[in-house]
């Protein structure tokens, strides 16, 4: 097949003012009227509160091949998955004579705190390239509209501070790690 992923839209589903009312709920104190800070924002995310789950994105995939859309619908806490068929009956073509890069439309919404806990796994060197292409372009598309949420969409080795892979790639040990690792820590911007 060979199609190339790319994204047919990216929403932004929720509100930061959502996010910080809830929090408020937790704290015991009313809703305010005051958009977040940036600062806020990204330690909100860092500390991952629950009320980032109000926080949600919505995109769709288009010619994202089959096996790649397998490694995404893995994750099933905090997302939802709309995956166009491949079903005989609605297609029209034999569907066990397609080839596992037989491309479809994936569609999905996710809370904040698992668009970060994908990042952990699909921005690894030891995921696929592909996979972790078609990840990377939702993040690109987050980071133009939430900036904060996409500076927290980090592999497992700059969120956890080590490399957590049976074989590693070798990441860890380079000044380009420890750079990532403080950006990903920093709430200065």
């Amino acid at each position: 097949m060979n199609a190339k992923p790319s994204l047919k839209f990216l929403k932004i589903l929720g509100t930061w003012r959502d996010v910080a009312d809830a929090a408020r709920t937790t704290i015991r104190m009313p809703e305010g009227s005051k958009e977040p800070s940036p600062k806020w924002k990204k330690r909100i995310l860092l500390a991952e509160h629950s009320p980032i789950r109000k926080l949600l994105v919505g995109w769709k995939w288009i010619d994202l091949p089959y096996w790649v859309s397998v490694h995404f619908v893995r994750h099933k806490y905090g997302i939802e998955h709309f995956v166009s068929t491949q079903r005989t009956d609605r297609t029209g073509e034999d569907r066990t004579s397609k080839p596992q890069d037989a491309t479809v439309e994936h569609e999905c919404f996710a809370n904040a705190a698992e668009i970060m806990f994908i990042s952990r796994r699909r921005l690894c060197s030891q995921a696929s390239p592909e996979t972790r292409s078609a990840w990377k372009l939702v993040v690109d598309a987050i980071a133009e509209k939430e900036p904060e949420l996409a500076e927290c969409c980090v592999p497992d080795c700059v969120y956890r501070g080590f490399c957590p892979e049976f074989k590693s790639c070798g990441f860890v040990d380079t000044p380009a790690y420890a750079e990532a690792v403080k950006r990903y820590r920093s709430v200065e911007g």
